[in-house]
């Protein structure tokens, strides 16, 4: 990153397997050491090296960023877990809107930025770890001359990943926080993949993760480590297997892979010419563990439902925010007649255009949260589907 290139390290493995430990520092009991962990570790040795004679002549500024990614939404961990928007800027540049980049001086402020992050990370209970993280974490380390970005340190805890059929039984938020922890995974896999055996197309919108982490795994000058965690149990042992297949997988990434950094456009949602997998299909790939191939359609079906929910709550919570913005309108209506001589074939005019409008605005909300609805029955079905193929004979 000294030398104007980004850089990411990862920690890959099943729920349990020590990533948040080994990235945020160790805990004991319900209280974390940050000193200890890559994120501290990390950050003591850019201002070490901030501090050599060939670097120290470049007047460079050391930033830092903390953010989550839950249910594939955004949380900026550093500002009261303000909800952020990731958009893509005229040049097809990721920008995450809003988030927070802290001015630090030496390492002991990123410790307590990293103390302060984590705190307010969020976890939740799963079937191997009471105290499971259930988003992905980012902390950042940025370096800016003058102003401009000069380099970037992306260092990632994953939240675990779980095979979908033992998140079935759990309730329907742990179901829903599982999908969308597997479906950002996979998708990560598969740019892994792509941009490693040179394909002309990598899925970076299959995400928000890989939406957020794509400038820094294209271009000359960028580099990934992966630290994959495996737990040394036998019950653990498929997770194992999968673990050491995705780290596999990201061997084959060639930050020197030709026409990454040239072809900018190549890097977008596959269209519908399947001339790509799509997130489904990676899904039901994964699934390959379950062996029974009734199950893995059970699986697909209940991916898919998953991805249809989201997509309705993103809309029913938009059509809301519109409807409460426009309500303004109506104090200003009240206020029209606290005036001695006001109008009242304006108020009148006024009064029959707003519920008009409200009535379509309500109707349009109605139907999407119908929509909702039904989507959340056809997930329990899903789910309950799952569990009855997971029984005993």
């Amino acid at each position: 990153i000294f030398e104007g290139g980004k850089a990411t390290c990862f920690a890959y493995g099943q729920t349990g397997s020590g990533k948040t430990h080994t990235m945020g520092g160790d805990f004991s009991g319900k209280s974390q050491n940050v000193s200890k962990g890559i994120y501290a570790f990390s950050s003591r040795d850019v201002f070490a090296l901030l501090s050599q004679p060939r670097y120290k002549n470049l007047n460079l500024e050391v930033y830092v960023s903390f953010f989550e990614i839950y249910n594939g939404k955004v949380f900026d961990l550093l500002n009261k877990k303000a909800k952020l928007r990731v958009l893509e800027d005229g040049k097809q540049q990721v920008q995450v809107v809003g988030l927070q980049e802290r001015l630090v001086s030496c390492a002991e402020e990123v410790i307590k930025m990293i103390e302060m992050g984590s705190s307010c990370r969020t976890s939740g209970q799963t079937f191997a770890n009471s105290s499971s993280s259930r988003s992905h974490a980012c902390f950042q380390i940025i370096l800016r001359k003058k102003g401009k970005l000069h380099g970037k340190f992306s260092l990632v805890d994953l939240a675990g990943n779980e095979r979908g059929a033992d998140t079935g039984s759990a309730d329907r938020q742990t179901r829903m926080e599982g999908a969308e922890i597997n479906k950002s995974l996979l998708a990560l896999k598969e740019c892994i993949r792509a941009l490693g055996q040179n394909k002309s197309h990598t899925p970076f919108r299959e995400s928000t993760l890989t939406q957020v982490l794509r400038d820094s795994f294209i271009g000359e000058n960028s580099r990934t480590c992966m630290i994959a965690m495996i737990s040394p149990g036998m019950t653990s042992c498929e997770y194992t297997l999968n673990t050491l297949r995705y780290a596999d997988r990201v061997k084959e990434l060639n930050p020197l892979s030709e026409g990454t950094s040239e072809s900018p456009n190549k890097m977008e949602t596959e269209e519908s010419n399947g001339s790509g997998p799509s997130t489904g299909k990676l899904l039901l790939d994964d699934e390959f563990l379950l062996k029974d191939e009734e199950m893995s359609l059970h699986m697909s079906s209940f991916h898919d439902v998953m991805s249809q929910i989201s997509e309705l709550e993103e809309k029913a919570v938009e059509e809301l925010r519109e409807l409460i913005q426009k309500d303004p309108e109506w104090t200003e209506l009240l206020d029209m007649t606290e005036q001695p001589d006001y109008d009242l074939e304006k108020f009148v005019s006024q009064m029959e255009y707003l519920i008009q409008e409200r009535s379509h605005m309500l109707l349009a909300l109605g139907e999407s949260t119908n929509a909702l609805r039904l989507a959340l029955q056809m997930e329990e079905q899903a789910s309950k589907q799952i569990n009855k193929k997971r029984r005993p004979e």
